[in-house]
């Protein structure tokens, strides 16, 4: 079998968040820290990558004050607890080719130390020593005991209520592994 191994680049990688609320919505970025794919016969056999959960950012509040005290939530027990739970990974488990590059995953999803499976469709575009992986993964929260005004665990919370699914689109960028280490030498 002929197999190719690549490294995620995280600088040229980023995953993008999107929360919801009765009353609107909030959006942002959040790095990844590390991560590598390996492809069999020109299909992804296997792969990880791990989000760095202290780099959470909102794009959407423009007030520095408002912005920081948001960022500090999100980063706290409330939320991700991203001192005690610096990284989320997610490890994929089965995949299944389609068309057009597109392929139906199966994977392993770690928020806060509690691990959860969940399918997703992956688009990978692969181009001599270079892939790009895209691919919107739909959480809940509620299932990662993130319960912050969650209707999981609260009742009346009228418009303060903050929905449970949140959408991280994933943009990754990867070099061959062989690649990477015959430019280092």
């Amino acid at each position: 079998m002929d197999t190719k191994s690549f490294i995620i680049d995280s600088q040229k990688s980023l995953a993008e968040w999107t929360g919801r609320k009765v009353t609107g919505a909030h959006n942002g970025t959040i790095g990844l820290k590390e991560g590598h794919f390996t492809f069999g016969n020109g299909n992804i056999l296997s792969g990880k990558f791990v989000i760095n959960t202290k780099s959470i950012t909102i794009l959407d509040i423009e007030d520095p004050e408002t912005n920081t005290q948001f960022a500090n939530h999100l980063a706290s027990d409330d939320f991700f607890n991203s001192d005690q739970y610096p990284e989320a990974v997610f490890e994929i488990t089965y995949a299944e080719p389609g068309d057009s590059n597109l392929y139906h995953v199966k994977g392993d999803l770690t928020i806060k130390g509690i691990t959860h499976s969940l399918e997703t469709t992956l688009q990978i575009v692969k181009k001599d020593n270079t892939a790009v992986l895209e691919a919107k993964i739909v959480i809940d929260r509620a299932k990662f005991n993130i319960r912050f005004r969650s209707a999981n665990f609260f009742t009346n919370l009228g418009d303060t209520l903050i929905y449970n699914n949140f959408d991280l689109n994933i943009h990754l960028v990867a070099e061959a592994a062989n690649s990477l280490i015959s430019l280092k030498i």
